[in-house]
């Protein structure tokens, strides 16, 4: 029997994703995944090489991923761009002669707009997290919640992801007014910090964490755990989740809630698009004016309920 090829083939893509493009853990961890799937349904089809791909086989393989396994369209294209890229980086590298894949195009997907919600309900959030910084009594009752106060504000304040927030060490608050950021790819921005998160995190720096970094084993992390250990992930949902409950939000408010906030605050205030594509650290624009949408949606509500002729 020929000794199935086309695991090892998609290993050396993974390593060339890691080595050379520099991706996350947490991206190459879905990449392989998303693989798996198309390996195991390339070995039901008897195929052990490269060479016995088809855009036929391709095609088939996503009408499986919908079919046979119920993935959404947006679930079924990010398999496919991860196919496409394994097959692409074959190409490059003289694993075939040409790039089946290039022509399997994904299914479209429904324009989901990004949930934001409004100043006020942000401000309730960040009200409910913690103690505002100029309450010192209040500060001095509850220094953990000093911490959470700090973290949404700041979360807000720079449009971070939560991985983003929850990665930052000591040394990544350049001063005051700017923080340093890691997004995808370890690709590095500068993000100002406005006053109200200054506040909140100078409080937090001088109150909470002196005390937190105490009971561990000394770490650079900037957002502690009761251990003194960095925060995790998990804790900061379940730190935003809380916020939302007391102050009553309706929905379902997530470390993503204030990173689509950020950005279309910014705009409705009046920010160019460009800059808020750097903000966020946006590769492309086009990902960034979804945005822009949800303000002319907006604009479109306030329209059509204070123009005297905007109804019949």
């Amino acid at each position: 029997m020929t000794e199935n090829q086309i695991p090892k083939l998609v290993d050396a893509y993974l390593r060339h994703l890691t080595i050379e493009r520099g991706m996350a853990k947490n991206t190459i961890a879905a990449y392989r995944a998303d693989l798996a799937r198309y390996v195991a349904f390339l070995e039901t089809k008897g195929i052990n090489s490269p060479g016995q791909i088809t855009e036929l086989v391709i095609t088939d393989f996503a009408e499986s991923l919908k079919v046979t396994s119920g993935l959404i369209s947006s679930s079924v294209a990010r398999v496919l761009a991860g196919v496409r890229g394994l097959h692409k980086f074959w190409l490059l590298e003289n694993i075939t002669p040409g790039d089946v894949a290039a022509a399997v195009k994904p299914p479209k997907s429904p324009r989901n707009l990004p949930k934001a919600i409004t100043v006020e309900q942000i401000e309730k959030l960040l009200a409910a997290a913690g103690p505002d910084p100029a309450d010192e009594s209040a500060m001095a009752a509850d220094p953990i919640r000093v911490r959470d106060r700090a973290m949404l504000e700041l979360l807000y304040a720079t449009g971070a992801r939560i991985s983003e927030l929850i990665n930052l060490d000591l040394d990544d608050l350049v001063d005051p007014t700017l923080v340093r950021l890691f997004g995808k790819g370890s690709k590095e921005r500068i993000v100002p910090v406005g006053g109200y998160a200054q506040r909140a995190l100078a409080a937090y720096l001088v109150r909470t964490r002196p005390t937190l970094v105490g009971k561990g084993k000394g770490t650079p992390a900037l957002f502690l755990n009761q251990r003194g250990g960095r925060l995790s992930r998990q804790s900061a949902w379940q730190i935003i989740s809380e916020a939302a409950r007391v102050a009553e939000i309706p929905g379902e408010i997530s470390p993503h809630t204030f990173r689509h906030s950020f950005a279309t605050h910014l705009l409705e205030g009046g920010a160019d698009v460009r800059v808020v594509q750097e903000l966020l650290g946006h590769s492309s624009v086009a990902t960034t004016q979804i945005y822009t949408l949800v303000t002319v949606d907006k604009l479109r509500e306030i329209y059509g309920t204070a123009h005297p002729r905007a109804r019949r």
